[in-house]
C-alpha cells in the first residue's frame, strides 16, 4: 500500500482498470472521502463515500490507482457511519 500522505483534494481517484471512481474530497483517518458528485444514483445520490485507504495501490500525478478494478471497489464504498 501506498502512503495516503500523497493523497490531495481534488484528485481523481481510479479503479486497476483506470475507470473513474470519484473525486477526492479530503482523507480522514483510515477512508478517502469522495466528492458528493461522484455519489451515484438513486438512494445513494447526494452524499459522501467513502473508500478504504487499504485499497490505494498507488498515487501518481493526480490519480490515486485502487488494487481492485473500479467494478469491485465500488462495492467496499461506505457511508459516512462506516456502513456499506
Amino acid at each position: 500500500m501506498t502512503g495516503t500522505s500523497a493523497i490531495r483534494e481534488h484528485m481523481e481517484v481510479i479503479g486497476a482498470d483506470g475507470v473513474h471512481i470519484g473525486t477526492v474530497e479530503r482523507v480522514e483517518g483510515n477512508r478517502i472521502k469522495l466528492t458528493q458528485q461522484d455519489s451515484g444514483q438513486g438512494t445513494h445520490q447526494g452524499h459522501h463515500h467513502y473508500i478504504p485507504t487499504s485499497l490505494v495501490a498507488e498515487v501518481e500525478g493526480d490519480k490515486v490507482r485502487l488494487s481492485a478494478k473500479a467494478d469491485v471497489a465500488v462495492t467496499f464504498e461506505e457511508e459516512a457511519d462506516g456502513s456499506t
